[in-house]
């Protein structure tokens, strides 16, 4: 590791320095830096509903998938099973699949893909519309917080886990991108969509700001897909000055792990067959942020996300088609008084 790089992990903070935290991971040589031409394939996962049914090819397993890595597969091309609903999350893997492929959940809303050493998400998909965000046809109210029984119990975070925490639920698809179904809501509140979040001046705030942000893409793009996820960053050790990636486990006994931070990598369409789309690559530090700090103080290489994650996001996109997301638009947060609402909604 270079002494630039190092000097990059350094000014990492929890409050001020996740932005450059996250750059050090885009440093690579010119050569790297070349438009990789190269298609990844990807191929099919058949599921039977019987026996004697004959399986089809479906872009994503309608459940949890648990059978051997080589006998696991993925097509981004089927037409999607999910053909009623005003989303196709699935879509987003078009420009390429995240990876690795793991305890994949495929629901109405969301896309997601488990790590059972964690007990966080990898990843989740969502895409939201302008269509989507208009229809009304779920209550937060109904939804419960459910754990998952779709991963086995040993790997399987746990209500208990979070219970005196200090640590919220913290959604990463929102509930509130998925008002159009209370399935859909429903389906968010699994904690294979959960991480630990700081509450108080994180995910009632300005994460909420974030992703009210998110939403509000969809008056200039009529199609937004994003992906969100768990980061665990390293910082360096005050006392023998040498690196360490560290975080806590909550749960008794310790279960579930504490992100350092987090990401979401936006996808903003201009709707057009093969027209361009505006990416957007964002880390946060799982901290109190004031609400005052400009959401592009934590705008990062979309590169940076990649190496911090071990994940991919853009394979399939052409360079020609991509644009900067904060150059392409307006990238600021609306301020808004999520914390006291939500305070009324646990009151209620």
């Amino acid at each position: 590791m270079s002494k630039t790089t190092l000097a990059l992990i350094a000014a990492a903070s929890a409050g001020a320095g996740a932005a450059v935290t996250a750059g050090m991971y885009s440093l690579r040589s010119q050569s790297e830096r070349k438009l990789d031409t190269k298609t990844i394939s990807t191929t099919t996962t058949t599921v039977s509903t019987s026996p004697s049914a004959v399986p089809a090819p479906v872009p994503i397993p309608a459940k949890q998938v648990f059978t051997p890595p080589n006998q696991q597969m993925l097509s981004t091309s089927s037409p999607s099973v999910l053909s009623t609903a005003p989303v196709d999350p699935a879509g987003l893997f078009d420009y390429g699949f995240p990876g690795p492929v793991s305890d994949i959940a495929s629901r109405e809303a969301l896309v997601s893909s488990f790590d059972r050493r964690t007990r966080n998400p990898h990843w989740v998909v969502e895409h939201i519309t302008p269509a989507s965000l208009a229809q009304r046809g779920g209550d937060r109210q109904h939804s419960t917080f459910l754990e998952d029984d779709g991963v086995p119990e040993k790997f399987r975070a746990k209500l208990k886990d979070y219970y005196r925490s200090g640590f919220d639920r913290g959604h990463q698809v929102p509930a509130a991108d998925c008002k159009w179904s209370q399935k859909a809501m429903d389906e968010t509140f699994f904690l294979t969509n959960m991480s630990p979040q700081v509450g108080e001046g994180f995910n009632r705030d300005y994460w909420a700001h974030f992703e009210d942000f998110c939403r509000r893409l969809t008056t200039r793009y009529p199609s937004v897909r994003i992906v969100t996820g768990p980061l665990y960053l390293p910082k360096r050790d005050p006392v023998d000055n040498k690196w360490y990636v560290k975080y806590e486990m909550i749960g008794n006994p310790p279960n579930v792990a504490v992100p350092t931070h987090f990401y979401k990598v936006i996808f903003a369409e201009d709707g057009r067959t093969g027209g361009n789309v505006a990416i957007g690559a964002f880390v946060l530090p799982n901290a109190v942020i004031p609400n005052e700090k400009p959401i592009t103080d934590f705008e990062v290489p979309l590169e940076a996300v990649e190496r911090a994650s071990g994940l991919e996001f853009a394979t399939k996109l052409p360079m020609t088609r991509r644009r900067r997301l904060c150059a392409d638009t307006t990238c600021a947060l609306v301020i808004k008084d999520y914390a006291a609402r939500q305070k009324a909604f646990v009151k209620k």
